[in-house]
């Protein structure tokens, strides 16, 4: 039914200063060779870029959670179970993908002000859909003790599923969206349900500390288990899971990066596309078409700046990506409609015969035409009002190697945490981004350099090889019985081909 994807892999042979997809497919290799690992997600991966998105299919930079996992699919040494194999009903996706996914649980962890719904037909889909993945992962894995990779808030009930079902299995869920508190999550009726099969993982991995918190906090208020919060276990219904973060990152060296053309030609090339001056400064966004990313804010930050800086007028444009998505939702549909309207007001407000502020895509822009926006770009403007990582950021550092440009952040994705040399804003507040924006646009080269050297270095360091090696190391130290630090309190996976051969 699944296709294994295979391919050669290096064996170790030194250390290195950090991990890239070389030494990652050996360390799989030498540490996971006896280990059957499996992948659970709602999208499939992507092995090209030349893939159409649509919704809850595969798409380009805008999915975090596929970008993260590349370097496992690109080892050679995955199976993923996703909804190409797993078929649904035009009902059953409704119930279990657009409605209890996307108008429950999105809403629900997201602090918007869309409410979430939730219906009893939609759980009783989720939990059908939940259920199916995990009978194909039964029925391939007949016989087999694998690891399993559970993705995402799609997938709640699966780990318990997969306990009593295939109970040799080593399960790893995560959660890449932002954990609420036990208070938020008490607006779902079917709390205990999520708590309980999220319990069924033996590492249960969110993408900050905080997340963790909220879900150690929401462990012991809906099932009063016992927590350890200093060593991170729950423990309820006599069995153990281990909770950490796992900040996902991408894929460095870059592919994307390196096969981008000179900044300087991209500069010219995005200008002319778009009419727009070789001197006017551009700030770049790259957004899904969803209510958590901000991009009414950004234009009423950018209206604010060019009111309060006349001299700003004429002399900058936002160029916004917005992605489509799940465009069958009236949610989603007034939010674009909304989006577009303030977009069209403030271009009235400023445009002149030349001349207009904000440029709107609300279209599908690949990887090679994503990087060339961020090479192209003076400022690269982040404003998700809540964010569980938000990878866009990560690979707006990873594509200026030139070390110019900046990075203008919100406070609220979880990015923040870790490129803290970046512009942090206030993304509800259109007077503190104003300024900030200022800030950007009038920075010193030198200063840009300073924040954008400081920046590369998080990312190369703690890039994607880098996440996957830490989560598949606590998931074969967990079934071994032997998960723990070393003792300067590194995962082994900091440093990477500890291998001899």
């Amino acid at each position: 039914m699944f296709a294994l994807l295979t391919g050669a892999v290096e064996k170790p042979q030194a250390a290195r200063m950090s991990w890239d997809a070389t030494n990652f497919h050996a360390w799989v290799e030498a540490f996971c060779a006896r280990e059957s690992l499996v992948v659970l997600a709602n999208r499939g991966p992507v092995l090209n870029d030349d893939t159409r998105a649509g919704d809850g299919g595969r798409c380009g930079s805008s999915s975090g959670l596929v970008t993260a996992l590349e370097p496992l699919t690109d080892s050679g040494r995955l199976l993923w179970i996703a909804r190409d194999n797993v078929p649904l009903t035009p009902e059953e996706t409704q119930g279990y993908y657009d409605g209890f996914c996307n108008e429950g649980l999105w809403p629900l962890c997201h602090r918007t002000s869309v409410r979430p719904v939730f219906r009893g037909h939609d759980f009783r889909m989720y939990s059908l859909a939940n259920a199916r993945w995990v009978t194909a992962l039964r029925e391939e894995m007949a016989g087999h003790a694998p690891i399993v990779l559970v993705q995402d808030y799609h997938f709640a009930l699966a780990p318990r599923m997969i306990r009593e079902w295939l109970p040799q299995a080593t399960t790893a869920a995560f959660w890449h969206v932002p954990f609420p508190s036990p208070g938020v999550l008490s607006a779902c009726p079917w709390e205990r349900a999520l708590i309980e099969g999220l319990l069924g993982s033996s590492i249960m991995g969110f993408q900050t500390p905080d997340d963790c918190q909220n879900f150690l906090d929401a462990a012991v208020c809906v099932l009063g288990a016992d927590v350890d919060r200093d060593d991170g276990v729950v423990s309820h219904g006599g069995h153990r899971t281990l909770v950490r973060d796992y900040p996902a990152s991408i894929e460095w060296p870059n592919r994307w990066a390196l096969e981008s053309l000179p900044v300087d030609v991209c500069g010219t090339i995005v200008r002319r596309r778009f009419g727009i001056s070789p001197e006017t400064q551009l700030i770049v966004g790259v957004d899904r078409l969803d209510y958590t990313k901000g991009l009414p804010q950004k234009f009423f930050a950018l209206e604010r700046l060019l009111v309060t800086r006349p001299e700003f007028r004429g002399k900058v444009v936002l160029l916004q990506v917005a992605e489509p998505s799940r465009s069958r939702l009236s949610t989603y549909a007034d939010y674009r409609a909304h989006v577009c309207q303030t977009a069209d007001r403030i271009n009235q407000r400023f445009a002149t015969n030349n001349y207009q502020p904000i440029v709107l895509l609300d279209r599908h822009l690949d990887k090679r035409e994503v990087f060339e926006l961020f090479r192209a770009s003076d400022v690269c403007y982040v404003g998700s009002l809540h964010d569980g990582m938000n990878l866009v950021a990560k690979e707006f550092v990873c594509a200026r190697d030139d070390e110019k440009g900046v990075l203008v952040l919100s406070e609220f994705a979880g990015a923040a945490r870790e490129l803290v040399d970046a512009l942090c804003i206030n993304p509800h507040s259109s007077e503190d981004c104003a300024r900030t924006l200022a800030d950007s646009l009038t920075m010193p080269i030198s200063e840009q350099t300073t924040r954008m050297r400081s920046m590369r270095a998080v990312v190369e360091r703690s890039n994607a090889y880098h996440w996957a090696a830490n989560v598949l190391q606590d998931a074969v130290a967990m079934r071994a019985g032997t998960l723990g630090r070393s003792e300067s309190g590194r995962r082994i996976a900091d440093t990477p081909a500890v291998a001899s051969t």
